[in-house]
């Protein structure tokens, strides 16, 4: 595949471009005839072949209790906020079988949360704490530097800007509420995510 200078890290559900633009390759996926990642990782294009694809960030991390994690939140439940894990924040490297891990709603912000739906929506791409590995994995966004780090608007699915008011959509102009992490934006600032990172 031919690379191109347009390369660039890019996150699930981010807009590539449409189906006239491009062939969906691997690692995309086509909705309403527009092109998204699937995958969190670097989009390239095949000029020649009019197709984009996103390559993985490789590496097999170890997820283990304490580690950073970005996380997809794919269902919201009464009491449970259902992830999947995408990659170390460390290293920026996929999680291997995209495991499951829960926000506990005890666990989604220090203080009382009434309901889930005010701290989360489906498809935020959080940064969370690993509670506990093994048997299964449970993690955390109640830190001040941990919580949703880039969201969608759920009304018209364009991406969310931090606002004076709250996450604002400069498309539609809706304002919704997060638990936010203090680093919001980060998916969008460089490529060297992750090594920054506090390890309290």
């Amino acid at each position: 595949m031919n690379e191109t200078p347009h390369e660039r890290f890019v996150m699930p559900g981010e807009l590539l471009g449409t189906a006239e633009e491009y062939v969906p390759g691997h690692g995309t996926y086509e909705d309403s005839g527009r092109v998204y990642a699937a995958l969190l990782g670097r989009a390239k294009v095949d000029a020649t072949a009019r197709a984009i694809s996103v390559e993985a960030i490789h590496g097999i991390p170890r997820i283990g209790e304490g580690d950073l994690v970005y996380a997809r939140v794919d269902e919201l439940k009464s009491q449970m906020a259902i992830c999947t894990i995408l990659a170390s924040a460390a290293t920026n490297r996929s999680a291997p079988g995209a495991p499951e891990g829960p926000i506990h709603i005890s666990k989604a912000k220090d203080g009382y949360t009434d309901s889930l739906a005010d701290e989360f929506a489906p498809g935020d791409i959080v940064l969370a704490r690993v509670l506990q590995g093994h048997p299964s994995i449970k993690l955390t966004t109640a830190p001040a530097e941990l919580g949703v780090v880039a969201a969608r608007c759920q009304s018209c699915h364009a991406p969310l800007t931090l606002g004076s008011k709250g996450l604002v959509c400069l498309r539609c102009g809706a304002i919704e509420r997060r638990k936010q992490s203090r680093e919001y934006g980060v998916l969008r600032a460089g490529e060297n995510r992750g090594q920054d990172r506090p390890t309290q």
